[in-house]
């Protein structure tokens, strides 16, 4: 066997045993942040959006993509009828903690209330690597609850 195919044998065997170490670090995206889990609620900001926060924050995750990350969050409403559902940022704090409020809009009239799922919003929103790279964790919060996901 030439030298050359060699070296390029040799380079490629030692570039495929860094990858079990990449695989844990911090360079993956995919370990950005870990599952959600409960957290208490945040003292907010009463700043202008009128909109009432989700009553419960049922999940929240966090989703790495090419050139930033989707956060995606589940919420239950009292009753049907709900809409306009959005997370709102609020400022970044010193500690790199980026809270996200889960508002919606109340219906206008008087609704029902169905079965848990029937009442269940969805909602997300893309964040850029470059806000990421000063946030360590990401709170989605709601009336009653919040979850949180950490690097």
């Amino acid at each position: 066997m030439p030298v050359a195919r060699r070296l390029v044998v040799v380079t490629l065997v030692l570039a495929l045993t860094g990858c079990g170490a990449i695989r844990e670090s911090r360079l993956n995206p995919f370990n950005w942040f870990k599952k959600s889990e409960p957290r208490e609620t945040v003292v907010l900001d009463e700043k202008g959006d009128p909109r009432p926060l989700v009553d419960t924050v049922l999940s929240m995750a966090v989703e790495p993509i090419p050139g930033g990350a989707i956060v995606r969050a589940r919420g239950v409403t009292p009753t049907q009828g709900w809409w306009d559902a959005e997370l709102v940022a609020q400022d970044v704090t010193e500690d790199g903690v980026l809270v996200y409020e889960f508002r919606l809009v109340p219906p206008i009239g008087r609704t029902d209330v169905n079965t848990q799922q029937s009442r269940e919003i969805d909602v997300g929103i893309y964040i850029s690597d470059v806000k990421l790279a000063e946030v360590r964790e990401i709170v989605v919060q709601g009336a009653t609850n919040a979850r949180v996901s950490r690097r």
